[in-house]
């Protein structure tokens, strides 16, 4: 009983290890140019961060493909259009501005002018509108005799 307690602890132990830290070069030189090129990539799985950034596995993998790659004696406009050819403009922090990007690049000064167009227009209805509606004849009738009740001097 003893023993499979230990086994099913050490197999929860195996599972709940930390992922492998990436391998750095022996060389610092190409460990930088990785790490260079690494904050330019998104990693697929964040939200918003770089493979730089990231722990998850496939961030990890892919700053090892970046890691080989470089090694392997490719530049870094090569390994950048690599992972733009597999991956897409998503792969890339700061994708290019071109036909199917342009509303990730527009989108927030259109968001910004849709805004305060809306808010002008909210600004000049709220001035135009009158601020009472007329009053007819006995409105005005009555509105004048409780000003002059109010005239009396009280005593």
């Amino acid at each position: 009983m003893n023993r499979w307690l230990i086994v099913m602890l050490l197999a929860l132990l195996g599972l709940a290890r930390a992922a492998d830290a990436p391998s750095i070069a022996a060389d610092p030189a190409l460990e930088a140019r990785v790490n260079a090129l690494a904050a330019e990539l998104r990693c697929l799985v964040c939200q918003n961060q770089t493979i730089a950034d990231s722990n998850a596995d496939l961030a990890i993998d892919l700053k090892n493909q970046v890691r080989e790659q470089l090694k392997a004696g490719r530049s870094e406009t090569d390994v950048v259009a690599y992972m733009t050819q597999r991956y897409g403009d998503f792969v890339l922090y700061r994708p290019p501005f071109k036909a199917s990007t342009v509303l990730l690049w527009a989108g927030p000064a259109l968001l910004v002018l849709i805004g305060l167009a809306l808010f002008w227009r909210s600004l000049r209805r709220s001035q135009s509108a009158p601020v009472a509606a007329a009053m007819n004849d006995a409105d005005a009738a009555r509105a004048a005799q409780l000003l002059a009740a109010d005239d009396t001097p009280r005593g």
